[in-house]
């Protein structure tokens, strides 16, 4: 690793099961008990879980009825997500405090570089204590905090003393620490992509190190170089102050499958409805609408098309949505469809960064 590399000071700060934690603050009775933000048991998916019901296996992105299976006293909550984004922003408030060089993952995690912060405090460490601390006094709710010399480390890191608390992987212990994690544990290694690094023998980050880069693109593709880099503790992604969106959505699950592309044009009308009142909120326009289609079996079915130029109105997104609509037969009854807008007229901006030593 390059010296630069290890100069750098990166938090990555995780709200602890945030959807479900506002609802438990917001609501007494539901304190200590097993809860679930979603839609129900009977249609919905789970978009959040308090501790409580992770313990049974409630997890995110499982299914409502799965959920009540594995945790009968569970009980279902409806998402208020403009209470979460008000709760979000004050959380970001407090990070504000500390640098400019802020990177938001969602409205429950954010990256932080402090390498030159605010405060003029040399320790990371004790600028993510600080920072959790104030969460919990002025929001009332806990933060897990991960730091490290970058966001990969970082990422990782925040995860090993949840809930409510934090770890530091410092400079001279990064390689280690990636040696010794399973490999399950590593960020951007999801369930496939393990299944087939243990069918390579590969179980811990010094069997991913003992591998070659010829070995690693050989199976991998693009991906082997990144997983060459990051076990030996080399990520340059930055912290960058400003996401760009690439693209923007929305979509709605029903509570009755629909078989006739009538009643499907109503449903997507409402949600270029959505849609547009989104864009025009950020004063953003795309050339590519994508229509998602997700059938009672929950196979996932997209259909896209590109204009030459840009639009952002309902009229514009309906009429290109009911094209790919009857672009083909629907294979089966559809539970859930979306409208999204990609190829965005929105511009990357990169910010420059100076790097400065201090201690962790």
């Amino acid at each position: 690793m390059t010296e630069l590399l290890q100069n750098r000071k990166i938090i990555h700060v995780d709200m602890d099961a945030f959807y479900a934690s506002v609802e438990q603050m917001d609501n007494p009775l539901l304190r200590g008990k097993p809860i679930a933000v979603g839609g129900g048991e009977n249609r919905g998916v789970v978009a959040a879980a308090s501790y409580e019901a992770r313990k049974f296996g409630v997890r995110s992105a499982i299914s409502g009825y799965l959920a009540k299976k594995n945790c009968p006293e569970l009980i279902f909550v409806k998402p208020r997500f403009d209470r979460y984004k008000e709760i979000s922003n004050k959380i970001r408030k407090i990070f504000y405090d500390y640098t400019d060089q802020v990177e938001p993952l969602s409205l429950d995690e954010a990256y932080l570089d402090v390498t030159q912060n605010k405060k003029g405090n040399p320790s990371a460490t004790l600028i993510a204590k600080e920072i959790r601390k104030r969460i919990y006094d002025e929001v009332g709710l806990t933060a897990s905090a991960g730091i490290s010399i970058n966001k990969f480390v970082a990422k990782i890191a925040s995860d090993f003393n949840k809930p409510n608390g934090q770890k530091t992987v410092n400079p001279d212990e990064v390689l280690a620490f990636l040696e010794e994690l399973p490999i399950r544990k590593f960020y951007g290694v999801g369930k496939v992509t393990t299944e087939k690094m243990y069918q390579l023998g590969i179980f811990t980050g010094l069997d991913l190190k003992n591998k070659s880069l010829e070995f690693l693109e050989k199976h991998f593709g693009k991906s082997g170089n990144f997983y060459f880099d990051v076990v030996r503790g080399i990520h340059h992604g930055e912290v960058k102050a400003e996401r760009i969106a690439k693209s923007v959505a929305a979509e709605h699950t029903f509570d009755e499958n629909l078989s006739s592309e009538i009643f499907m044009l109503e449903k997507l009308e409402r949600i270029a409805e959505e849609l547009e009142r989104r864009l025009k909120k950020y004063n953003i326009a795309g050339k590519t609408v994508t229509l998602k289609i997700k059938y009672s079996d929950f196979t996932l079915q997209t259909r896209s098309k590109t204009l030459p130029y840009f639009i952002s109105d309902k009229a514009l997104l309906l009429e290109t949505t009911r094209e790919l609509l009857f672009q083909e037969r629907m294979k089966d009854s559809v539970r859930l469809l979306g409208i999204s807008l990609n190829n965005l007229n929105t511009e990357i901006k990169k910010a420059v960064v100076v790097q400065l030593k201090f201690d962790f």
